[in-house]
Formats: structure tokens, sequence, C-alpha cells
């Protein structure tokens, strides 16, 4: 008995010192574990305090001077100085409202955080989240300042995460007065202007040190989207966000409201005084568009002062040339201004490059940045979009008022002054300017199919795919134009850069301080059209110079074709026009706003054939002066047959003879639509009658005409017995007559009945006869006794025993 009392105790034993064991290895382990992740937190915050040197903006490595050159390789049109629109001064030399304006509006609870602001944070999540939309930043001054001077500006988390990290350290090594003026000293304020100092200077020519409440105001606001609140092209958004800023400060007790009503009324500066201090150079739009391309692929820091020399496409002769026939055809100093780009076309050089009157007065580019209308020099590319399917310029349409069906309502088109060619075909239609024939072909080859002939052109931005596209209904660029006309120049090759790609080639090649070859941006060939198709296209544009809309375009013993554009009220006109070695837009108009030019053409209005054509004619006479002229290639012209087409769900079928609003189509041999449409014999659409009542279904069904077959299925409790709750075929199209069935409800147990105005005794008799229960569900003033309301009301279907809610009178 004792040897087995022993033998139990043993193996308790042995299970307490397997447990302490156990115990002893996870301590050991946890042990491990923490030394391993202070270790590692240690080194982390040791790598991150690391970089903090290298954010101070006044010990950035040594700058090296860059320069844009023109196309010659040696003349100098900029310099490109890190110091050239950046001056670092001390928080002394810093206006204390400037600092209280931009810490007000970027970061309110600065002096409170420690580097990351959880609450903002929070605060911006849930102000986007609410809005559905991004409506607040959550990050602040510090970090910013980590963003723009100490990391990548890829979209990763684990620069995020590098970014907070970095903000929080920073934190602890600089006050928070060093960070606030690095930060002034590094953002960008617009209009060239890096850092508070320049910025000062930009725009109210003085210096940081002796900004002004309104003046600090506006220069806090511009940070957060330059180009959105630049005071320049934008005065009412930039008054306006001035006007935030100042509510801002005032919510924070930073000003008075007299303070605020003083400096909401001061003037924003002029657009002549904001500019950059210092002499620009001979092609100064062409220049900025030259930074852009270049700060967009390398960002700032190593765009100016990193040491790049930069070849860029610019003709100087030819840019001088520009001006002189802008300044030659245009010259009332009140009157409207021209932007000029011109393009040659096999290497898709950018030579000549207009922006504006005077860069002193706008830096805003009319040829990059000016947003305007085409008219009628878009339809090139209806007339493109219509040979790439296989449509024939013998294709005839009738001249006349048209409403195009576009969905949900219809769209009239008319031409200018009503002036009707009767029938035509496209290549007249083309060479008069045609709208109503352009907008029947740009219903047949589909808006969207010409929007994507634009793009594949050179037109960069977004278009809608609505049928006024054909027309020039959305806004371009001179640059873009100018471009997409090359390409019809180029044998319907498109020019790109092997460097920048889809964009205008501005820059040939990028070299080092120490002169090694960074990029070589060559000319790669795009095919966009067949050069049998873009002949065609180009023979027919030559029509529009020689007895067309573009007369005044052409140029003695050359070849030319173009294409005038003019929108409807006058307020813009274009020619866009090319020969075998240079393609050219002009355009025409009031850069500040929509003005209709009704009398400025000596007492005629500015159309597309008037000044356009005259500054096209004058400016290739003399860039085109002294080389032999060019041809264009001749074309060899396919057969073509007519086909009855029509637009089916989306598609170009072929008519099977039943169709309706059918086109009659030239189609070159082997081309157009290859399947036959489903026409039914006198056709209807099926019109959707769900949920309306059954004799107001009977109705519309009639109206197409089409019979209407009603049958019945059960009813649920409480429903309706009026409506249609389902229809065969509920969409597509039936021949006059069909029958479409409509399905309502049928009651299995009756119908609840009328009790409102019964006596409750009476309302009870009468649900009780239909099988029904009554049930008061509360007293209301009203005739005493007497039923005022039910739930559910009378007609709708009932079921057994199912509990009629009655509201009865208390008197």
């Amino acid at each position: 008995m004792l040897r087995r009392r022993r033998s139990a105790r043993a193996p308790a034993s042995n299970g307490r010192r397997r447990r302490i064991r156990k115990l002893r290895l996870s301590a050991l382990l946890l042990l491990l574990v923490v030394l391993g992740a202070i270790s590692f937190t240690f080194g982390l915050i040791t790598a991150i305090a690391s970089q903090i040197p290298t954010c101070d903006p006044s010990r950035v490595p040594r700058e090296v001077d860059g320069h844009i050159y023109a196309n010659d390789g040696h003349t100098i049109l900029a310099t490109l100085r890190g110091s050239e629109s950046r001056i670092l001064v001390r928080t002394a030399d810093i206006a204390p409202i400037m600092q209280q304006a931009i810490v007000a509006v970027e970061d309110k609870r600065f002096y409170e955080h420690h580097g990351v602001d959880l609450r903002g944070i929070g605060r911006a999540v849930w102000a986007d989240v609410t809005s559905k939309k991004v409506v607040q930043g959550g990050s602040t001054i510090t970090q910013q300042f980590v963003k723009n001077s100490c990391v990548t500006s890829a979209r990763t988390i684990s620069r995020k995460l590098k970014e907070a990290a970095l903000a929080w350290q920073l934190e602890q090594h600089w006050k928070k007065l060093r960070i606030l003026t690095a930060y002034l000293n590094t953002i960008y304020f617009g209009n060239g202007a890096y850092g508070i100092q320049r910025a000062a200077q930009t725009y109210f020519n003085t210096t940081a040190s002796r900004l002004t409440l309104p003046q600090a105001a506006l220069l806090a606001g511009i940070p957060s989207d330059p180009s959105r609140f630049d005071p320049v092209t934008n005065p009412r958004t930039a008054r306006a966000r001035r006007l935030e800023v100042l509510r801002t400060m005032l919510a924070q007790e930073e000003i008075s409201a007299r303070d605020l009503r003083r400096a909401d009324r001061t003037p924003l500066p002029k657009a002549a005084d904001v500019h950059l201090p210092g002499i620009q150079g001979p092609a100064p739009y062409f220049v900025n568009y030259v930074k852009q391309q270049l700060i967009e692929r390398y960002g700032t820091r190593r765009v100016f002062g990193g040491g790049l020399n930069v070849k860029s496409t610019i003709d100087l002769r030819l840019q001088k040339l520009a001006r002189q026939a802008i300044g030659t055809i245009l010259k009332e100093p009140n009157g409207p201004s021209a932007a000029l780009v011109s393009i040659r076309p096999d290497t898709g050089e950018v030579v000549a490059m207009y922006g504006g009157d005077n860069f002193r007065q706008s830096q805003f580019n009319l040829a990059v940045q000016g947003e305007r209308q085409p008219g009628s020099s878009f339809k090139p590319f209806v007339l493109a979009t219509a040979l790439k399917q296989g449509i024939a310029p013998v294709t005839t349409f009738a001249s006349k008022p048209v409403s195009i069906f576009i969905g949900d309502k219809y769209w009239p088109v008319h031409n200018y002054e009503n002036d009707y060619i009767g029938s035509a075909d496209l290549t007249t239609a083309t060479v008069v300017s045609d709208n109503s024939i352009f907008a029947q072909l740009t219903r047949l080859v589909g808006p969207a199919n010409v929007a994507r002939t634009a793009h594949e052109l050179g037109i960069t931005r977004h278009l809608n795919p609505y049928f006024a596209i054909g027309l020039g209904a959305d806004a371009v660029s001179p640059l873009e134009m100018a471009r997409a006309f090359s390409t019809f120049a180029n044998d319907g090759r498109r020019v790109d850069g092997s460097a920048f790609g889809n964009r205008p080639r501005a820059i040939a090649r990028i070299g080092s301080a120490e002169g090694k070859l960074v990029e070589d941006n060559r000319p790669v060939n795009r095919v966009v059209l067949g050069r049998d198709q873009d002949a065609l296209l180009t023979s027919i544009l030559e029509g529009v110079i020689r007895s067309g809309t573009g007369k005044r375009a052409a140029l003695p013993d050359r070849a030319v074709a173009g294409k005038t554009g003019t929108t409807e009220n006058y307020g813009d006109a274009w020619f866009v026009g090319y020969t075998p070695q240079l393609a050219t837009a002009v355009w025409v108009g009031y850069p500040n706003k929509l003005k209709p030019m009704l009398s400025e053409y000596h007492g005629q209005a500015v159309a597309g054939g008037t000044f356009p054509a005259d500054i096209w004619r004058v400016f290739n006479q003399l860039a085109l002066a002294g080389t032999p002229p060019e041809s264009f290639p001749p074309y060899s012209y396919q057969y073509s047959t007519a086909k009855r087409v029509v637009w089916r769900d989306g598609l170009l079928r072929l008519d099977n003879g039943h169709c309706r609003d059918t086109e009659l189509v030239s189609y070159f041999v082997g081309r157009g639509p290859g399947r036959t449409a489903d026409c039914k014999l006198n056709e209807v659409d099926v019109p959707r009658v769900v949920g309306m009542s059954l004799a107001g279904a009977k109705i519309r069904l009639d109206a197409q005409p089409l019979t209407a077959n009603v049958v019945y299925k059960p009813a649920r409790a409480k429903q309706r017995l009026d409506l249609v709750l389902d229809q065969f075929p509920r969409k597509g199209r039936l021949s006059s007559y069909d029958t479409v069935t409509l399905v309502l409800a049928k009651p299995l147990h009756g119908i609840v009945p009328k009790v409102t105005g019964l006596s409750l005794s009476a309302a009870r008799r009468r649900l009780r006869g239909r099988g029904l229960v009554a049930k008061i569900e509360r007293f209301a003033d009203g005739r005493a006794g007497r039923v005022l309301a039910q739930m559910p009301v009378a007609g709708v279907a009932a079921a057994p025993r199912m509990k009629v809610r009655l509201i009865v009178g208390r008197g």
C-alpha cells in the first residue's frame, strides 16, 4: 500500500517540474523577443534620425546649374538654378502674420502635436467619409515638410509610415519655429515661386518680412492647390480662398472682425504685376512648358540645381516669325489675342510656340493651358473615323435642319445662318463645313469612336463621347490641335518621344553636368491611319483651301491642307493646317473671357477663315521661304458600294428590309457591317408599363400600337390589384399590334372592404362577414363611434383572419 502511494506522487512531481521548465523557457523567449524589439526600434529610430540633417534646406548638397537650350544646342533659353525661384530666409525675416496665417489654414494644432496629429487625421477621415470625397487632409505641417524635402513622392504605405516616423523624430530634434521656417522656405506658391521670400517678391514686389495681413492670407491659401487658387488665372477662386483663411484666423482669435473686413476689401495683385524677378528669354511660354515636363519626370530638386542640360526643339527663327506674323495681322491693342503652335511633322518637334502677348503680365500659356472649343476644325477627326471604318467620301447626306435622338431627348442641329446646300457627299460637306451633314456622320460612326480617333491622333485631354463632339464642343488647346494635324501631315503616323511618351516633343535630349547622356527623347512613330486613308483625307482638306472656308490660308505654289473652326457665338476662331514641312494651329479670341467677335475683322465677324487663316498664311510664307515646295503623297482610290445600314443596340448593322431610320452609306469594297439587323415588319419599341395602372398601361400600349393581354397570378396579402406587376416581353421591339402580356394580382380570399365612415359595430360586422378581424388601433378626435381610418386601405388583397386596424372617433 505504501508502495502504491509513492508511485502515485511521482508522476505529479514530474509534471510540476515540466511546467516549471516550460515557464522558464517561455520567459526566456519573451525576454529575447522584447530585447529584439527594443534593438529593432532603437535601430529604426537611429536610422530615421540620421536622415534629419538632409531635411534642412540650408544643408542641401551644393547645387549645379543646368540650362535649357534652343534646338541649335548652344543658345540658352533659361538657367535651371535651384535659387532661381527660392531664397532661404530666417524666422526673424518672415512676418509674424504670415506665420500665423499658414498655421491657421494648414495645421491649427501645429504647436500642440508632436509631428503627427491623430486628432487631425480622425477629423479629416470623418470629413471625407461624410462628404463621400476627399475634402480634408490629415497631414501636419511637419509631415508636409518631410514629404517635400526628406522622402520620395511615391504613394506607398511604407512612404507614409516613414514620413510619420521622420516627422515625429524631427519634432524631437528641431524647435517648432525652425520647422515652420523650413516649411515656408520650401513650399510652392505658384507662378514659379518657391519659398516665402520669392513668393513675396513675385506677387507683391516686397519681402517676406514686410507682408501684410491680406497679402499673407492670400499666400497662405495658395500652396494646397497652386493652380486652382492662382490669383492671376482664377481671381474669384483666389479671393474666396483668401476669405476662408481670414475666417479661420478670426475663429482662432488671431485677428479681429474689423481686420477681416479691411483685408477682404483689399484688391488682389494685378496680373501684370505677378511675375518672377529677372529677365525672361526669347521663348518664355515654351520654356515654362519644358520646365513642366521636366518637373513631372525628375522632380523639382533635380530640375532646379541638378545640373541638367536640356536641348529643346524650339527654332528661334520660327519663334520670331510667329510673333511677327501675329503682330502683322492683329494690330489693335484692345482687340483679340492669338496663340500659335507649329510642329515639324516627320520628327514631332515643337518648333514655334506663341502663348501670349506679354509674359510679364500673365504667365498663362494660351497655346498649352488655353482650353477653347475648336468648332469645325474638329471635323477632320470625324472624317478620319469614317475612313477608318471603310466609309467612302462619296457617301451622301441631306443638308437640312436635323434633330438627332440622343437617348432621352432630341438634339437640333443647324448650319450657320441656316444656309443649307441640299444633298452633298462628305468631300463637299468638309469643304463648305456643313454642320448638318457632320452631325449625321458623327451619329453614323459613333461619338465614342470619334473621341478614340482624336486621342490616337494626338489629343490628350479627356473628351466626352457626346454627339456634339463632331462639331467641336469639347475644349482643346492649340498645342493638341497642331500635334493631331501633324499626324495627318506625317502619313497618318503620330510621333511620340522615346523618353516622354505620348506628348508633344518639346525636349530632344537631356545631358548631365558631366556631359553624359541622361535621356535621348528620339521620335517614335505610331500608326493611326493607313497611308491611303491619310492621303485621301489630306486631299479632301486641300479642297478646303482651294475652294472652301480656308481660301485665305492658300500659299502660292505650295500644297496646303487644313480646316477652319468658328464657335457659334464667334467667341473662338481657329485655323489648323499643314504643309508637308510644317503643321500649325492658330487660335484667335479674347484670353480672359468668351467675348463674341462680331465686328473685329474689318467690321465683320471673326471666323476661322479670317484672322486665323491670315496669321497662318503669313507665318508659313515666312517660315518656308527659301525651301523647295513639296507635294502630299498621292492616294489610290478604291471602289465602293452602297449599303443601307441601321444602328441596332449600339452596333451598326445591315438593313434586312424592315428597319427604320436607315442610312445609305458607300463603303470601300470589303468594308462595312458584316451582320444583318433583325428588324421586324412595322417595328415598334416595347414600352415599360410595370407599375402603371391597367388602364394607363393599355393606353400606353395602344399608342405604339401594341395589344395588351392580361393574365393573373395569386395576390399576396395587402397587395394592390390595379397595378401591372410584370410584362412580357419586358423590353425590345415587336411588330405593330403584336401582343404584350401584362401580369396583375388576383385575390384568392377576397378584398379588404371599405369601413371608414361606418359605426364601429357596423364595421366589425362587415369585416367579420369577409373573414377579417377588426382591431382598434387608437382613438382620435372625430365623430364618436365612427371609423376615421383603416389599415390596410380598402381594395387590397385580403387573407383569412387578417387584422384590419381601425382608428375610431372619440367625440
